[in-house]
């Protein structure tokens, strides 16, 4: 028996439940994209082409194949394709552009590449990629046009026949790496996602309502919204990008009574001063993927009326593995606010002490473990989080032990000093990393974000921040800019950080000879 053809329940049932839903009743609408609703025929013609191509190409189960993802429709029948035609999905991001995306194809055994004309050409050079054939779809319900590779019919190096997708991390502090997720996974963490629903219905259905999906499909948040909307028969309304304006009438047009905004989008709407009413259908807002201070929280459910459900995920848990959910906000977020939630179901959380494996008692702070039915045997997994549980199992997230600052012999966790930072009303965000320092090794250095130019000087926000911090945990500058630097998932990129606070350094001639922090 080849490896293609070995037994895969999960990716079987998965597959099935796919075809199941796309056939319940074509002609209605699926994804609305601009002012067009494209129907689940159109959809399903999309995903036939992708078959098509494989059967042309005799591609086999597990093999891997590129998507080149944008926020849009025939990205989505892409995507839906390849699963459904059992390959390995491989996540190409074209906005990293041409040089970028060639340069990683040339690193991969990619049998096929999917994407949108422009962005295949694009991607073309002879030499690098002359085995590899390529599907071009410019919109959904097009036949789409195969280029064969010369070696096409090679066999693989690679097969994974039971991963759905290869995802790239969002590279927010080092160099991005591809993590396996598998079916099982997918399956599991799309079960453990109804902890938020009221009605966890699980027939096999179209669904009322519309699921307004703004993140990026090229990341974990994105592309978990497009799979558990169409694997729960939910209408999908896809912006290409976040804006407030677009989102907002999403929200009017549509009236869900849930929503999902990572902190960035959630400070922006908040910002932007809207009229509640706009905002009437909604009950909740799930926010992930970054930290969220409960002060932006509380701020945003005391303007709109809607409670802020944050919540604890990674792209190797393949998604939530913990988070807030309505009944829990109601009743418990006075006195745990700040958690990110409890243990979705099926998930285990422990804080352990970082030199013995010991597991910790409630409230006391140590290294994040979490065991969870989507990683199947992998056991108890030990993360690079800083946390504490309580006895009611509420998570804090206190900071990453690979990002502590070690200051004259004391630690600082640069989110404790972004959360003073940013309960400044007039901070919009913040960011803190180490620089070294000669006497006391390294000293806490902020880059922030405000809400208008000038709307605070360094001497006032650091007096301000001061009512939080300890003395050792003041930032020794401030550097203030436009925007922060920020990933495709909104993220903020400390490595582009780092390299602003070395460039104000040079530029106030800070780096040599190395200032003396104060202690």
């Amino acid at each position: 028996m080849s490896a293609t053809a070995l037994p895969d329940a999960a990716g079987d049932a998965f597959r099935q439940r796919l075809a199941t839903i796309m056939a319940i009743d074509p002609s209605a609408p699926a994804i609305e994209f601009g002012s067009h609703w494209n129907t689940w025929s159109d959809l399903s013609t999309t995903v036939d082409v992708v078959a098509r191509a494989f059967a042309e190409l005799s591609i086999e189960r597990g093999e891997l194949v590129g998507v080149l993802l944008r926020n849009r429709p025939a990205s989505i029948g892409m995507l839906l394709g390849v699963l459904r035609a059992g390959g390995c999905v491989v996540v190409l991001n074209p906005q990293l552009g041409s040089q970028r995306v060639s340069d990683e194809v040339a690193t991969l055994d990619l049998r096929l590449i999917l994407g949108e004309p422009a962005d295949l050409e694009h991607i073309r050079p002879p030499d690098q990629r002359s085995h590899v054939s390529t599907l071009a779809v410019a919109e959904l319900a097009t036949a789409g046009d195969v280029t064969v590779g010369r070696d096409h019919e090679r066999a693989p190096r690679q097969v994974r026949p039971d991963t759905a997708i290869r995802l790239l991390t969002s590279g927010t502090t080092g160099p991005p790496k591809r993590v396996d997720l598998t079916y099982q996974t997918f399956v599991r963490v799309l079960e453990g996602a109804k902890h938020y629903e009221a009605q966890r219905a699980r027939d096999l259905r179209l669904r009322e309502g519309v699921v307004i999906v703004n993140s990026p499909l090229v990341h974990l948040g994105g592309l978990f919204r497009v799979l558990q909307s169409v694997m729960d028969g939910r209408r999908i309304s896809l912006l290409e990008r976040f804006t407030v304006d677009e989102w907002v009438e999403r929200v009017r047009r549509h009236r869900p009574k849930t929503a999902s905004l990572v902190p960035t989008a959630l400070r922006m709407v908040l910002d932007a001063d809207l009229d509640p009413a706009d905002l009437a259908s909604l009950k909740s807002v799930i926010s992930g993927t970054a930290p969220l201070s409960p002060e932006t929280a509380d701020a945003f459910t005391e303007k709109y009326g809607v409670a802020v459900l944050t919540n604890y995920a990674a792209t190797e848990f393949g998604g939530g593995v913990a988070g807030w959910n309505l009944p829990d906000h109601q009743r418990f977020w006075s006195t745990k606010r700040g958690s990110v939630g409890r243990a979705h179901p099926g998930c285990a959380l422990r804080v352990i002490d970082a030199a013995s494996g010991a597991e910790l008692e409630p409230g006391q702070v140590g290294l994040l473990e979490v065991r969870a039915d989507q990683l199947s045997e992998a056991g108890w997994v030990r993360t690079t989080d800083l946390a504490r549980l309580d006895e009611d199992g509420f998570l804090w997230i206190v900071g990453r032990a690979d990002q502590t600052i070690l200051r004259g012999g004391l630690k600082v966790q640069p989110d404790t000093v972004r959360h003073a930072l940013e309960r400044h009303p007039v901070v919009r965000a913040a960011s803190v990393v180490g620089i070294d320092d000669e006497r006391l090794g390294q000293v806490p250095v902020a880059v922030v974000e405000l809400t208008a130019v000038n709307a605070v000087d360094k001497a006032e926000l650091l007096a301000h921040a001061s009512q939080f911090l300890a003395r050792y945990e003041m930032p020794v500058d401030v550097v203030f800019v436009d925007a922060l630097p920020r990933t495709e998932s909104a993220k903020v990129d400390l490595r582009a950080v780092r390299a602003l606070v070395a460039a104000s350094a040079a530029r106030a001639n800070l780096a040599a000879p190395p200032a003396r922090a104060k202690d």
